[in-house]
């Protein structure tokens, strides 16, 4: 016998609203000036609520820019797994999953970039960063996925080599010297490295 699912109460809903106009609001502040150049008090002012109700959503600047861009990393990773799919060459399957994630983190370079930095050196104890963590396990688990198409990576060494895959994307996407870099380089760097790393 199954069970109806109960209904969103009131608090709930208004709690998502929130929750909605926050990030509706901090996605374009940050999209148009570039999160170092936007207040908390912009953000607060644009969902319309009080900054203390801000930070009951997250702490921090940075804890906001994780909201934003977890949203977006979530939805480059499926059409990565989607995309992967249809790839047959181990290489071409990681680069599949790899290049939207790429692109996701250059649509605002520094943005991107803090967000990394956000990723290595926030808080792992606040909610925003826990997702981003958990995104970076899921991208890590999809690379490792695909490299098992090739019987000669068992799983151990499938983990490994996307743990490895992982930091090459990290170091590509974060590195200073490719901060003018478009998108297509910045994939090649990876993808070179990545071959690399593969059986022949």
């Amino acid at each position: 016998m199954s069970v109806a699912p109960q209904p969103v109460g009131r608090r709930e809903r208004n709690k998502q609203d929130k929750l909605d106009r926050i990030t509706a609001a901090a996605r374009e502040l940050f999209s148009e000036h570039g999160v170092d150049d936007v207040t908390t008090q912009q953000i607060a002012d644009k969902a319309d609520i009080g900054t203390g109700t801000l930070f009951l959503y997250a702490k921090t600047k940075g804890e906001l820019l994780l909201l934003v861009q977890n949203s977006s990393y979530a939805d480059a990773l499926a059409r990565g797994r989607a995309a992967a799919d249809h790839a047959e060459d181990p290489l071409e399957a990681v680069m599949a999953i790899v290049r939207p994630v790429v692109e996701c983190n250059r649509a605002q370079i520094s943005n991107g970039r803090t967000y990394l930095r956000e990723i290595v050196f926030g808080d792992p104890d606040e909610p925003h960063h826990r997702k981003a963590l958990e995104l970076t396990v899921q991208t890590e688990e999809a690379i490792a996925a695909v490299l098992q198409r090739d019987q000669r990576i068992n799983p151990a060494k499938a983990a490994t080599l996307a743990h490895i895959v992982s930091a090459i994307m990290l170091l590509s996407m974060a590195a200073t010297t490719n901060a003018a870099r478009p998108v297509e380089a910045i994939a090649q760097e990876i993808a070179h490295q990545v071959d690399a790393l593969l059986p022949d």
